[in-house]
């Protein structure tokens, strides 16, 4: 008998799916690439969601912003592409209400929009204030304009009374209650007055010194944008072109990029813990083969193959239940990831669009690389098992080999890995803090036994405690191997509801419901008492409440800068900007200090954002000089803060540790949440009408609505990936099955009873599941620490119960384990255990 390999591959195949001892692998891969996929599928639909509900915020597919006109040569371009655009133009002005209604006079954000406007998303408005709002496509009329509610109250207007714009006199006609691309500036968040770009010159507000901000938005297919984004920065960059950039999802707006970002590092770190209780699972149940198939190897080389093509044979093989696994698995991923769909059809604001072929692609990729990196290790030892075993069943057992197939499976299964997660330090994190785990599991599981057999005094201890500790004893190896892997699963359970619990929560913590929705700027010094007391009068409790000083960085260490002093965009246009300067005694306790000191009344320093530090250049000891309206101030950089600009707090570039500043022309802001009651915003800027009331409702809305579908898929995802480590369990717990029949048959032949097999049965599942569930505790505890600091920039709490908990919960997992997986260990008859060990 001398098959060629791939006969023999073949023959094995069927033969080992006809007996199912491909059952348990063939379902440990199918479960893993059903879980990876149905989370690439859900993750790559809902992620494109979640872009489309971004470009909505944005307004388009991409943005040209400038302080002139757009360019002719942007619109040519736009048009050759087949993209569809359209013009916005926008600016700071004063509307007020006729004589007749009292006159009053308010700052808004006058917005003029063309035809076809928003490119994505849509206006939400209303009839009067309060009613409720509708989607719409429209735009005003010509004569008329749209205004947010607050500006009604301002004015003591209603719908339908006239509004005076400079020269024009309009009908209000609706209530703007959401506008897609709002912008996140000041002026932005001023109360919205929009009209027809027809209507814009009778009011003659556009004067040749006017401070006007151009929009020029386009949507279309993807290539076309990402071409007109390409030619658009390249225009951008030319010498002599000045005031004019691009925006898209990744650069446009900071509270979006960042929703964005956290919602793809959620959900790319399900799918990575995923994968990875797939590998144990995969790796247990291959162990499991091999060491049955054990005696079928060793009558083949009887029969004459050589170890060469039993390898061949088994690669064969593998590969085959590869690709039908990972098929059968992707095609349960795809079914899935639709129940993910269904469940979540109330909750996801835009229309999903289909899933592209890459979580396919990355399925079937993984499931092969889990067989190929787990199983063949094992399974390739059975060619080296010598012919003498067919008469002597203790040589050829399965040993630490295939060392070098072992570590280039792992190495591409972690390549993989790392592909899954997107984030360098996400998936070096996740992926070293299990490769870690596992060796530390060894480690201390191998420490544990060996004291376990010395704390054990088998004249005092209970008959079924020490034929437990006997039990496990035994095996050291294969002790350590099951602990090991019953941790591993435990790991990514504990880490899943710490995630849940902390890492989300902590998510939800950086934009509250109770976040601030009010900004109040150009309050007078003269007037912070009296503000101040309006607020604590209108029950308003909690506020921030700082200085705002406006100035310009002209100089770094002693050299003078300007915008041609950095080679980087970004860098220039932050130096030709003003910057918002502000002073407080105290460290905000929303700026944590990520480098140097804060030290309160230290004179000359002062603390930058770690943001525009990195974008300047700048480090601690550096000294910046600022023009603070005329009066020059420089200072030395003492600490770098951590600025969270989505987190709708009052935040600034740079902060000065003192009381007050001395000798320069300043404002306070105030940001705090506005009180139920109604006409308080009115009531506030009547008494000080020279204030600007900012209210970031609507946009607050906004991304608590998003935020709270990312979250709401996290924890369908997460339950999906939590039922994939229970099916590590059992996997671990059944993989000692056959040993254990064994084992408890001699133990019934020379006369033990099955109630004190069923304590030792017990104690040993116990003892095993309160091992690796403390173990995985306290491993879950060190890697979500290093995710929540380095990967997603959450405080990280530790408890000193979580420990505790996971090794109870781990011994009462392994216990249920062990009742479905072993249950039928104790019911089977002695004399058909003892013939299949002679078989």
């Amino acid at each position: 008998m001398n098959l060629n390999f791939l006969r023999l591959g073949g023959r094995t195949l069927v033969r080992d799916l006809r007996a199912g001892g491909l059952r348990l692998l063939i379902v440990a891969v199918a479960l893993a690439v059903a879980a990876l996929t149905a989370v690439g599928f859900f993750a790559d639909r809902h992620q494109r969601g979640l872009r489309n509900g971004a470009l909505q915020l944005l307004g388009g597919d991409a943005v040209v912003a400038s302080d002139h006109p757009t360019p002719a040569a942007f619109v040519e371009r736009a048009r050759a592409l087949g993209l569809q655009s359209v013009s916005m133009l926008g600016f700071a002005t004063m509307a007020r209400a006729s004589d007749a209604q009292g006159g009053a006079s308010r700052l808004v954000a006058l917005k003029s929009v063309q035809p076809g406007y928003p490119l994505r998303g849509s206006l939400t408005v209303a009839d009067f204030p309060g009613a409720p709002g509708q989607s719409t496509r429209n735009i005003p009329a010509p004569g008329q304009v749209w205004v947010d509610a607050p500006l009604l109250d301002a004015l003591n207007l209603a719908v339908g009374d006239p509004l005076l714009l400079g020269d024009a006199q309009l009908r209000i006609a609706r209530i703007i209650v959401t506008e897609p691309d709002r912008s996140t500036g000041f002026i932005g968040f001023a109360p919205r007055v929009m009209l027809h770009a027809h209507d814009l010159p009778a009011t003659g507000l556009v004067q040749p010194a006017s401070r006007l901000s151009y929009r020029f938005a386009v949507a279309g297919p993807a290539p076309a944008v990402q071409t007109f984004s390409e030619w658009a920065t390249a225009e951008a960059k030319k010498p002599g072109v000045h005031g004019l950039r691009l925006e898209s999802v990744e650069s446009g707006r900071p509270e979006m990029r960042q929703a964005l970002e956290r919602a793809e590092k959620f959900m790319n770190l399900v799918a990575l813990l995923a994968a990875l209780l797939s590998a144990v699972a995969v790796a247990l149940a291959a162990r499991s083969f091999a060491a049955a198939h054990l005696d079928s190897a060793a009558l083949l080389r009887v029969l004459g193959q050589s170890q060469r093509s039993i390898a061949g044979a088994y690669t064969t093989e593998f590969a085959l239940v590869g690709l039908i696994a990972s098929a059968l698995g992707a095609a349960l991923g795809y079914l899935a990831h639709h129940a993910f769909v269904l469940l979540l059809a109330g909750l996801i604001g835009s229309d999903l669009p289909p899933p592209g072929l890459w979580p396919l692609a990355l399925g079937l990729g993984m499931g092969l690389t889990l067989l190929l990196a787990f199983g063949l290790p094992p399974v390739l030892q059975l060619a080296r098992v010598p012919p003498l075993r067919v008469i002597r069943r203790d040589l050829g057992g399965l040993k630490p080999a295939s060392l070098a197939v072992l570590a280039a499976g792992v190495a591409g299964f972690a390549g993989l890995l790392l592909v899954v997660s997107r984030d360098l330090v996400l998936g070096l994190t996740a992926v070293g803090g299990f490769a870690g785990a596992a060796a530390l599991f060894a480690g201390l599981s191998w420490v544990a036994l060996g004291l376990l057999r010395r704390g054990v005094n088998e004249r005092t201890a209970p008959r079924w405690l020490v034929l437990a500790t006997r039990q496990i004893a035994a095996r050291p190896a294969y002790a350590v191997l099951q602990v090991s892997g019953l941790a591993l699963g435990l790991l990514a359970l504990v880490l899943l509801v710490l995630l849940r619990t902390d890492l989300i929560s902590g998510w939800r913590q950086a934009s509250p419901p109770d976040a601030p929705n009010r900004f109040v700027i150009n309050v007078m010094p003269e007037q912070s008492q009296a503000f101040q007391q309006a607020l604590a009068d209108g029950g308003v409790a909690r506020y921030d409440w700082y200085p705002m000083v406006r100035g310009r960085l002209i100089a770094v260490n002693g050299k003078p800068v300007d915008p041609g002093s950095y080679a980087d965009e970004h860098a220039g246009q932050l130096v030709a900007r003003e910057f918002n300067l502000s002073n407080a005694l105290e460290q905000p306790a929303h700026n944590p200090i990520v480098a140097g000191r804060w030290t309160p009344g230290e004179e000359g320093a002062v603390s930058v954002e770690e943001g525009l530090a990195k974008t300047l250049g700048l480090h601690l000891g550096d000294r910046l000089r600022f023009d603070m309206g005329g009066v020059q101030n420089e200072t030395r950089i003492t600490s770098l803060r951590k600025v969270d600009w989505g987190s709708m707090r009052a935040n600034f570039f740079v902060m000065y540790p003192v009381a007050a500043l001395r000798d320069v022309p300043l404002t306070y802001l105030a940001a705090y949440r506005a009180p139920a009651t109604p006409g308080f915003d009115n009531a506030l800027v009547r008494q000080f009408p020279n204030i600007t009331n900012v209210d970031m409702s609507a946009t607050i809305d906004q991304l608590q609505r998003v935020l709270e579908q990312v979250v709401r898929a996290v924890e369908f995802l997460f339950a999906f990936t939590l039922a994939a480590g229970l099916v590590v369990l059992f996997a671990a717990v059944s993989a000692t099955r056959e040993e254990r029949a064994r084992e408890y048959a001699i133990m019934r032949a020379v006369g033990a009873r099955a109630s004190l097999l069923r304590q030792v049965q017990r104690a040993e599942l116990a003892g095993v599941g309160l091992l690796a569930g403390f173990l995985a505790s306290a491993a879950a505890l060190a890697v979500g620490w290093a995710l929540a600091r380095f990967a997603f920039g959450f405080s990280w709490n530790i408890r000193p119960w979580v420990p505790l908990a996971g090794a109870a919960a781990g011994a009462v997992l392994a216990l249920a384990a062990g009742w479905w997986g072993l249950r039928a260990v104790l019911l089977r008859p002695v004399v058909d255990t003892l013939r299949r060990c002679t078989e």
